[in-house]
C-alpha cells in the first residue's frame, strides 16, 4: 500500500487516516488516489470509520455501496466487527484497482457483499456469481485466533478473507474467456469437479500427503476453485508486501530500484522473488520481538508457476474482457 501526500502539511498520510496530524478532516478519493477535504465524505464515516469520499447517489463511497446486506446491529459487537471488515474491503479494492479491477474505469460488474454477524450459528464465508458473503464476527481477535488454530490457517485474517473471496470474483469475471478457462484447467485442474463432494472429502480426510509440493496452502488442495483463490490471494499478499516496503522508504539489496512499483512489474518471477526475499527479512525482524512470521509460507516451483499464471491474467486488468 502506498503512503500518501498530505495536502495540508509536510507529513505523510496513511491509507486509513481520517484526519491529518493537525486535525484537518480528510477522506481518500480512490478515483484520483489522493486525500482531500473538498468532497463529501462517505455516509458511513461516523458509523464505521469509513475514510473514503462519497461517490454514489445514496451518499456512500464506492466500497460501502457494494455492501447490500449489513449485519444485524442487535448482535453484540456487530458494528465494530463490520467496521473491520469494511476496512479490509477498502484495502483490497484499492490493491486491485492498481491493475484496473473494480476501479472507476472498470465497466464490468462489481462484487456485491453480504456482511453478516453471527448469532447462534456460524456464518460460512463464500462467493457465488459475484456475491461475496463475509462473517464479520472474525473481527473478534479471540474468535479469529481460535479458528486460525483449529483450521491450521496461519494467515487467517480479515484482509486474507477479503483477498481470497475477491479472487473468486476475479475468476468469475475472467471465466467469460474460453482461452482463460482452457489455460486455467491445464494449470489448476477442472473446476467442474463437484465442489460440494470435493470440500466434503477435504474436511473428512484432509489434504493429500506432500501437498506442499503442489499447493500454497492445504486448503488450496481441496478444489481447483480454492487453489485459484489461494494463489491469487497470495499474489496480492506478496505484491502488497513489496509495495508497502518501498512506500515506507525502506531499502534492500533485493529491490530492482529505489522507485520500483511492484504493481507495474511485468516480470512475474522478479516480483515473486523480490517479494519473497523481503518477506524473509521481515520474518527475521518479527522473530526479534517473539512474533509470528509475517509470511509463513514456502513457495514450491509448482506454486510459483501458478502465481505466474495468476499474474499474467490479473495485471492486464478488465480491459482484456472487452
Amino acid at each position: 500500500m502506498r503512503v500518501f501526500t498530505n495536502p495540508y502539511g509536510s507529513d505523510a498520510l496513511w491509507f486509513d487516516n481520517l484526519v491529518t496530524s493537525t486535525g484537518v478532516a480528510v477522506a481518500y478519493d480512490p478515483a484520483v488516489t489522493a486525500f482531500t477535504d473538498s468532497k463529501p465524505f462517505c455516509g458511513n464515516r461516523e458509523l464505521l470509520g469509513c475514510n473514503w469520499v462519497a461517490s454514489e447517489p445514496n451518499g456512500l463511497c464506492r466500497s460501502c455501496a457494494m455492501t447490500r446486506i449489513a449485519p444485524d446491529p442487535s448482535i453484540q459487537d456487530a458494528i465494530p466487527h463490520w467496521a473491520k471488515a469494511e476496512s479490509a474491503k477498502r484495502w483490497t479494492l484499492d490493491n486491485l484497482a492498481r491493475w484496473g479491477w473494480f476501479s472507476t474505469c472498470d465497466s464490468g460488474p462489481s462484487p456485491v457483499f453480504h456482511m453478516l454477524a453471527e448469532g447462534a450459528l456460524p456464518i460460512t464465508m463464500g462467493h457465488s456469481q459475484g456475491v461475496v458473503t463475509i462473517s464479520v464476527a472474525e473481527g473478534d481477535p479471540i474468535l479469529l485466533t481460535m479458528r486460525r488454530e483449529a483450521l491450521f490457517e496461519p494467515y487467517r485474517t480479515m484482509l486474507g478473507h477479503l483477498r481470497h473471496e475477491m479472487s473468486h470474483v476475479l475468476w468469475w469475471r475472467l471465466s467469460v474467456r474460453e482461452d482463460f478457462l482452457n489455460a486455467f484447467r491445464s494449470e489448476f485442474g477442472d473446476e467442474r469437479l463437484d465442489y460440494g463432494e470435493a470440500l466434503k472429502a477435504y474436511y473428512d480426510h484432509g489434504p493429500p500427503s506432500q501437498w506442499e509440493h503442489e499447493y500454497l496452502t492445504n486448503y488450496a488442495a481441496s478444489h481447483p476453485h480454492e487453489d485459484w483463490a489461494e494463489t491469487v490471494a497470495h499474489l496480492l499478499h506478496l505484491t502488497d508486501i513489496a509495495d508497502s516496503f518501498v512506500a515506507g522508504g525502506l531499502s534492500a539489496s533485493q529491490l530492482p530500484s529505489a522507485d520500483w512499483d511492484p504493481y507495474a512489474e511485468a516480470d512475474a518471477e522478479r516480483l515473486i522473488h523480490t517479494a519473497a526475499a523481503l518477506a524473509v527479512g521481515v520474518n527475521h525482524v518479527n522473530r526479534a520481538m517473539g512474533l509470528s512470521d509475517l509470511y509463513p509460507f514456502v513457495l514450491s516451483e509448482r506454486a510459483r508457476r501458478k502465481l505466474h499464471f495468476a499474474h499474467q491474467w490479473l495485471r492486464y486488468g478488465p480491459q482484456q474482457l472487452l
